[in-house]
């Protein structure tokens, strides 16, 4: 995230017109150096940013590459903990930390803005209960107003959302691929929220991001098409209308998943809970990163800035979208076009319900095996360092 004096102007000027649209940017990356060296300081007092999101993918390199954390794995492990205790020791402290210098924003804007996220293990995608109690526990450890818990939108992962939401916590609901899994967790949120106005309890301090994937999309449906078109030919005029179909169907499916949102929370049920101080629950759009080098590398942000939405970037994103990105309302634009191209995708015998269970299959083990290589990490860093005592 590497932005010279020259480019801080118009660095910081899109992502205030991002923000005019509606859409906050949060960064899909997270260091202790970055934390406490003042970096991520600056990017929310001078470029606008808006929020954190982490994963286990972003936990092993930080810790694997560098010595920041070594002072504290060394007193860990003079505490005999394990590898999971000493990720989710260090992973807990990055959290508040990153939590303390998004608070004045968190609080300037009543809880609208301004949160880190920190995931369950992904080994429970699986597991209600054991989601649920994770979920209660890193709540209570990290001990900020600001803090969302990730929780996969599986099957399993859907009644654990409710209940969090009910109790309160802030929860962002990630591997997000389909229509009807952002359906049914827009119904789990405004579930929670009637039971709490039920019961007399506040909705107001509420906070939920469903976090729907983007690229993975394309690149699990180009693979697809490329293969038809080789089928029908990629000289016949039914091989090149199927090619067209390239690179849309990602930006396509979230379009149409937005608009869903929008029917829901603009109906006179969340009107009730709106009126008691309720936020609704934003789309995330998530995996923004272009995978295919064929394609613009600010694609995922371009086409897809509207009110509401939150967009969270990795670091290269991040920068290709401040030094050269376009600002424009587009979330909203071209959604009859969004649907003819998913039922040009039908026709063409691609089935997107069956892309997106193996999108979330897929998700919910490249997630644990993401974990089980950041424990071998942690274990890695903790022998490094005993051998050097």
């Amino acid at each position: 995230m590497a932005t010279t004096a020259e480019g801080k102007v118009g660095a910081a000027g899109r992502m205030a017109a991002l923000l005019e649209q509606g859409q906050s940017v949060w960064l899909d990356y997270i260091t202790r150096d970055l934390v406490r060296q003042g970096g991520l300081k600056r990017e929310i007092e001078e470029f606008g940013l808006r929020g954190m999101t982490s994963n286990p993918t972003i936990f092993q390199k930080a810790i694997s590459e560098g010595d920041a954390y070594d002072e504290q794995i060394a007193e860990l492990m003079r505490q005999g903990g394990s590898a999971t205790a000493v990720f989710e020791a260090v992973a807990i402290k990055d959290i508040q930390d990153a939590c303390d210098l998004f608070r004045p924003l968190y609080d300037s804007t009543n809880g609208g803005d301004g949160f880190v996220s920190i995931e369950v293990s992904p080994t429970l995608a699986l597991d209600t209960a054991g989601t649920v109690e994770e979920a209660r526990r890193l709540w209570a450890s990290v001990a900020r107003p600001n803090v969302m818990i990730k929780v996969p939108g599986t099957l399993a992962g859907a009644p654990a959302i409710k209940t969090l939401l009910t109790e309160g916590l802030n929860i962002n609901i990630t591997l997000l691929f389909s229509l009807a899994s952002h359906e049914a967790v827009m119904e789990a949120y405004l579930d929670a929220l009637e039971a709490r106005a039920a019961g007399g309890q506040p909705v107001d301090r509420i906070a939920s991001v469903a976090s729907f994937f983007v690229s993975r999309v394309d690149t699990a449906v180009d693979k697809l098409i490329d293969a038809k078109v080789a089928e029908l030919g990629a000289g016949s005029a039914e091989g090149a209308r199927v090619r067209g179909l390239r690179g849309k169907v990602a930006i396509a499916n979230a379009k149409l998943a937005y608009a869903r949102f929008r029917e829901l929370f603009g109906g006179g049920r969340f009107a009730a809970l709106a009126a008691k101080g309720a936020s609704p629950q934003r789309p995330l759009w998530a995996s923004t990163g272009t995978k295919d080098k064929a394609y613009p590398d600010t694609l995922y942000v371009d086409s897809l800035i509207g009110p509401d939405t939150v967009n969270t970037l990795p670091p290269a994103t991040l920068d290709a979208f401040r030094d050269h990105g376009t600002v424009a309302r587009t979330i909203d634009q071209g959604v009859d076009e969004a649907r003819a191209t998913m039922a040009a995708l039908k026709e063409a015998g691609i089935d997107i319900d069956a892309v997106t269970r193996q999108l979330e299959e897929e998700g919910v083990a490249s997630f644990a095996k993401s974990f089980d290589d950041l424990l071998s990490g942690v274990e890695a860093k903790r022998q490094d360092l005993k051998a050097a005592v």
